[in-house]
């Protein structure tokens, strides 16, 4: 299915570009999220009319995400959590997880489908998880997982 990209997205093309798509990710994701439309001749003369327009909302969304990279890159957050006698977590850290933390320390809304953790954490120690926050800025933090004190 071809489709008219509407946002610059990393891996599949930029602005006012037509991309070849699987019929699926073109209905669930991309159009339903407003990142693309049908590419037909009325869509296309529309985008092409409004692409100064989406390259300046793009470059704001990239200047409000060098903010949000300056205030988090190479941070570390510390998670209590309970744990095993192997030092094993009861659960692992989710992205949701991980994006209450980093609003409850510096008050930052990153959503938790920008969060992927470069591994699975369901152990002690301290993991690296990287941030998309734009096409083209991604910042790295530092999950340490520490045990819970036992009452």
């Amino acid at each position: 299915m071809k489709v008219i990209l509407l946002e610059n997205l990393a891996k599949i093309g930029s602005i006012g570009e037509i991309i070849d798509v699987k019929r699926g990710f073109a209905r669930n994701y991309l159009i339903s999220n407003k990142k693309a439309l049908y590419a037909s001749k009325q869509n296309i003369k529309e985008v092409e009319k409004i692409k100064s327009e989406l390259n300046k909302k793009d470059q704001e969304k990239k200047k409000h995400a060098k903010q949000i990279f300056d205030n988090l890159n190479n941070k570390i957050f510390e998670i209590k959590k309970l744990v095993t006698e192997n030092n094993d977590l009861y659960g692992s850290i989710k992205p949701t997880e991980i994006s209450k933390v980093i609003n409850n320390f510096e008050k930052l809304d990153v959503k938790p489908l920008l969060i992927q953790p470069l591994k699975e954490i369901k152990s002690l120690g301290t993991f690296k998880v990287k941030i998309n926050l734009h096409s083209d800025v991604q910042a790295e933090i530092k999950i340490k997982v520490i045990a819970e004190d036992n009452i």
